[in-house]
């Protein structure tokens, strides 16, 4: 029997959390102002941290036509690559909760959003940490790399 496993750390208090995690997830927390909810009122942000140190964030944008809105993560990382080119993602944090809610529940990334940050996961050739909490920071989970968050992922190999 073939078993997958993988490991991930969670920080419990807000004095465990490293200062450049921290820092990051409150990069998430601003761009979650920015969300666009009206339907849901589940707002999301996301900063994504590139290589050279270079932030980029992204909120959910919610649309009357459901299948029409973009989740936070997406957001994020199509701007990212659409002005960063070939520069490499390090990683994303992911902060997300209802509106006027405190939840300390994490809100981890859905299926298309771990699917196309696994696009550029594969592309760059090296991991991107996953971090996510709720609105209440802690916890905070931390994923070493997107492939943790979804096995038997489909890809290019799938097409030919």
């Amino acid at each position: 029997m073939e078993q997958y496993t993988f490991s991930y750390t969670v920080y419990t208090s807000m004095e465990e959390i490293p200062s450049d995690i921290l820092a990051l997830v409150n990069q998430a927390c601003e761009a979650r102002k920015a969300a666009y909810a009206p339907y849901s009122d589940f707002l999301v942000g996301a900063a994504i941290e590139m290589e050279d140190g270079e932030v980029h964030t992204g909120s959910n944008q919610e649309n009357a036509a459901y299948p029409s809105g973009l989740c936070a993560e997406r957001v994020a990382v199509y701007h990212a690559s659409s002005v960063c080119g070939d520069k490499k993602m390090k990683r994303i944090a992911i902060v997300g909760g209802s509106r006027g809610s405190e939840n300390s529940y994490p809100a981890a990334p859905c299926g298309a959003c771990r699917q196309s940050l696994l696009e550029y996961e594969e592309k760059q050739g090296s991991p991107i940490e996953v971090i996510f909490c709720g609105v209440g920071i802690v916890p905070v989970y931390v994923v070493d790399s997107v492939k943790d968050l979804l096995p038997f992922s489909f890809g290019r190999e799938n097409l030919g």
